[in-house]
């Protein structure tokens, strides 16, 4: 299997939760998703979750994390920063995207 170095950066809190998360069994021998789909406030939505990797998938590693994008999402997802927030405020997972030209107030959706 050979991976590639991610274009998506992840926050040492999110590589620490995203770890968590993989220990779980229903995850096991899955891969850290990371896309994008249309939809949402601002007209495309973050994609992040556990799955089988497909054929039109490029396996990167992130900090020890196999994770699997789609080539075609790279453009929307380059330079991306995944951060994991935990406080009693603000709990769970925030994107920085440098390619969106709008976000809503939600944080997980975004239009270029």
């Amino acid at each position: 299997m050979e991976t590639t170095q991610s274009p998506v950066l992840l926050t040492h809190s999110a590589v620490a939760e995203i770890k968590k998360l993989m220990a779980s069994p229903e995850n096991e021998n899955k891969y850290l998703r990371i896309g994008v789909k249309g939809g949402g406030c601002s007209g495309m939505s973050y994609l992040l979750g556990f799955e089988e990797k497909t054929d039109k998938d490029e396996i990167f590693n992130l900090n020890g994390i196999n994770c699997i994008i789609n080539p075609a999402h790279l453009l929307y997802l380059n330079n991306m920063e995944i951060n994991w927030e935990g406080g009693l405020n603000a709990r769970g997972f925030s994107f920085s995207n440098p390619n969106a030209s709008t976000t809503c107030g939600c944080g997980s959706s975004f239009g270029v």
